[in-house]
């Protein structure tokens, strides 16, 4: 049987020449596919439920997934499948698939809260959406509505709700992940792909928890430039920065802090974007970071913490480039305030100390008891959980 929807358009045409109206029929039925519709959801609950971690407060990051995951097919010639959610399970891929050799691949990083009363949120998942979609396009790969997906995944969070901790201190990940599946070992977009979404409980990204960290800048080191992809998340812009991390650790510090060109513009810090509080060479307390100028991330708790600051308006908050000689400078001179990093999975994250040509620059975040890096985690948090209301809380149930 016809869809109903498609029956209409069959019989506007009716009168229009056959060619043409063949052309724009399989536009049609080519534009109504590049999609999933969350209204064919299909659901397969498991039989065997697995345990759930004891000690919610004290999760290891990404080591333990739900009973369920949703699954969505996508080919070339006939759009995208119908998403279903089904008992865990590992994937098939052929040897060949292109994912595997040509890192056709994307993905994101999102949360679940749950409120001390029970209620569920998700922190700004429209936003993971929109850069989901723009990382698709600059991968080869399919695009879709995120609202459709959005809602897929809260039905996905609401089957496993047990799954959320009722903690403060940990949370529920979200890790909707899009690879190219076609196994044709040739230097081109995929003709087939599959999007999938895991979810798990999570504690902090950092056991130590806001333990300020050690930075290592190395300038021989880098992670993006202009015109690349380092401003989208794909799986092949984080092979290569573990390498640096390793350097990293064996030289006593924690993360990576990026430098580009010649005149070493701070980027990022590990997988994290950046930001410096301190008093600039015009008097003014000024919140600055990179700009999105291709070199970082589009971080969803970057562009939260600039708008709050925004909103409080009692400094200066600007996106601009800044460099390792500015740092240094504002240290001699004792300007620099603050140093924190910024992501989904640590919130903030703040630094102490910089690694940079074999000399240690003391960074005096926690010197005052880092009290605007401390403002902002805090807020996000009460946010996130709950304790504030706020248009960032999606409500899952």
């Amino acid at each position: 049987m016809k869809c109903h929807v498609l029956y209409e358009v069959e019989n506007l045409l009716k009168n229009i020449q056959p060619l043409k109206r063949c052309h724009i029929l399989c536009q049609y039925r080519y534009a109504s596919s590049n999609t999933f519709k969350f209204a064919d959801l299909q659901v397969q609950l498991t039989s065997s439920p697995k345990p759930k971690p004891d000690d919610p407060d004290n999760l290891l990051f990404g080591h333990h997934f739900s009973d369920h995951m949703l699954e969505v097919p996508w080919s070339a010639d006939k759009g995208w499948g119908k998403p279903l959610i089904s008992p865990f399970h590992n994937l098939s891929l052929h040897p060949a698939a292109k994912c595997l050799h040509y890192a056709t691949e994307l993905f994101e990083g999102m949360k679940a809260y749950k409120s001390a009363e029970g209620k569920i949120n998700m922190f700004r998942p429209s936003e993971n959406m929109a850069r989901m979609t723009s990382t698709a396009k600059r991968a080869s790969l399919p695009t879709f509505d995120g609202d459709e997906l959005i809602m897929c995944i809260k039905k996905l969070v609401s089957i496993d709700k047990e799954w959320v901790p009722r903690s403060d201190k940990a949370s529920l990940y979200i890790r909707p992940t899009l690879i190219g599946t076609e196994s044709v070992l040739r230097v081109d977009a995929p003709k087939q792909a599959l999007l999938f979404v895991l979810i798990g409980p999570v504690g902090a990204y950092y056991p130590t928890g806001l333990k300020p960290v050690s930075l290592l800048a190395d300038p021989k080191y880098v992670r993006a430039w202009p015109g690349g992809s380092g401003n989208f998340k794909m799986g092949c812009n984080y092979a290569p920065t573990m390498f640096v991390q390793k350097e990293a650790a064996a030289k006593g510090c924690q993360q990576v802090l990026w430098l580009y060109g010649e005149e070493e513009q701070i980027t990022e810090v590990g997988a994290m974007n950046l930001f410096m509080y301190w008093t600039n060479e015009n008097g003014e307390d000024e919140l600055i970071t990179c700009p999105l100028n291709g070199l970082v991330l589009p971080g969803v708790t970057r562009k939260s913490l600039l708008e709050l600051a925004k909103s409080w308006g009692e400094f200066k908050v600007s996106e601009r480039e800044y460099t390792m000689q500015d740092i240094i400078k504002g240290l001699k001179e004792n300007r620099v305030k603050e140093f924190f990093g910024a992501g989904t999975a640590c919130v903030v994250s703040p630094v102490e100390k910089i690694l940079y040509k074999s000399q240690w620059l003391s960074i005096p975040t926690m010197s005052e008891g880092a009290p605007l890096t401390m403002r902002m985690y805090n807020t996000l948090l009460d946010i996130q959980y709950g304790r504030t209301q706020h248009e960032w809380a999606v409500p899952v149930e």
